[in-house]
């Protein structure tokens, strides 16, 4: 009971401690133990090291595309981050924006601002506004410290393991187990995977923001999740309440929704649609 009482002590400090971090975007504090300070060294030397082990495509109109989009949207970041009165955010940042010759539809943004899109995904993107609306989204994430605070939910899981542990510690080994695979599944389908389509909407919503702000009409979102969504063709996809993403038709129908606030926040800026 003792070592019980000690560990909920700890938790209870650990939680007080995760609502240190507010969220510029939405106002919400985060759950986040990690500070930029310990991540974006990491970062930075696993995007080294991604880039050495990989063919970055270079002197393209492809590739230059990447990287005038990714200024645009990294410009409407700072932007639209100065007018919350958060001008020393992006502190630490070292943004970045590489084309990788790779055929998977995927693009990524590490902590610090570390861009990479993959070859795979321009048909999809078709044009600057599609590329707009997934760099937008990759960046999103980085602003919204999603790494850090899925790292910092992993470790109160992690907590929460050890918890069913000390707490089952005079049980058989079979109830142990039961009760570990039980905390196993209850913690995935009802934190961390609903943690995790938390931040892909949030994404959504702050990166149609900032390519409003850069200039691209948010409609523009639609057609390319719409593009994904046929590519995908919904082969082998989970349930939603089993995946990390929303279900494409969630996803489609939340941002039809979200538009509107997009072009509100790019009309303060004088960008008008």
């Amino acid at each position: 009971m003792k070592r019980l009482s000690l560990y909920s002590g700890l938790c209870t400090v650990m939680l007080i401690a995760a609502c240190t971090t507010k969220n510029p975007f939405t106002g919400k504090n985060n759950l986040n133990f990690v500070s930029n300070e310990q991540l974006f060294p990491s970062a930075f030397q696993q995007y080294s090291q991604f880039l050495a082990e990989n063919k970055v495509v270079t002197g393209t109109a492809d590739a230059r595309r990447v990287e005038s989009v990714g200024v645009k949207i990294k410009n409407a970041a700072e932007r639209y981050l100065s007018s919350l009165g958060y001008n020393d955010y992006l502190k630490g940042y070292a943004w970045e924006y590489k084309l990788v010759q790779d055929p998977a539809i995927n693009a990524w943004c590490m902590p610090g601002g570390k861009i990479v899109v993959y070859t795979g995904i321009l048909p999809v993107t078709q044009d600057e506004a599609g590329l707009a609306t997934v760099m937008g989204h990759e960046v999103a994430h980085a602003l919204a410290n999603h790494g850090a605070q899925r790292m910092s939910a992993s470790q109160l899981q992690q907590l929460g393991a050890a918890g069913v542990a000390v707490a089952t510690g005079s049980k058989s080994e079979q109830t142990q187990q039961i009760a570990m695979q039980a905390y196993g599944a209850g913690s995935n389908v009802l934190g961390m995977l609903p943690f995790s389509r938390n931040h892909e909407s949030e994404a959504d919503m702050i990166g149609l923001t900032l390519m409003a702000i850069a200039g691209y009409n948010p409609d523009n979102a639609l057609g390319f999740w719409q593009r994904m969504s046929a590519k995908a063709g919904g082969a082998g996809a989970p349930p939603e309440i089993l995946s990390t993403h929303p279900s494409d038709a969630t996803r489609i129908a939340n941002i039809k929704k979200l538009i509107p606030k997009a072009k509100a926040e790019a009309a303060k800026f004088g960008v008008k649609y």
